[in-house]
């Protein structure tokens, strides 16, 4: 093998590897893309818990207070 089969050969392996870091590389974005996708699917849920943790917490003060905690009088009438 001669040297310019050599340096032949090298290039060629260089360009190989440089294509694999880029589809390594592409792989990975897209990875991080489906976690983010996921993510934000779970923070969505939370907001949708708490919303309803907040209505039920309304509700409860509707009940306790006679009116919702926005209008809720300084001294609450406790139902025994």
């Amino acid at each position: 093998m001669g040297r310019k089969d050599t340096e032949g050969a090298l290039k060629r392996l260089d360009r190989l590897t440089q294509e694999e870091v880029r589809m390594a590389a592409a792989q990975i974005l897209r990875l991080t893309h489906s976690v983010e996708d996921k993510i934000n699917a779970v923070d969505d849920k939370v907001t949708g818990v708490r919303n309803k943790m907040k209505d039920v917490d309304d509700k409860m003060d509707v009940v306790l207070n006679g009116t919702p905690d926005s209008m809720a009088t300084q001294n609450p009438i406790l139902i025994a």
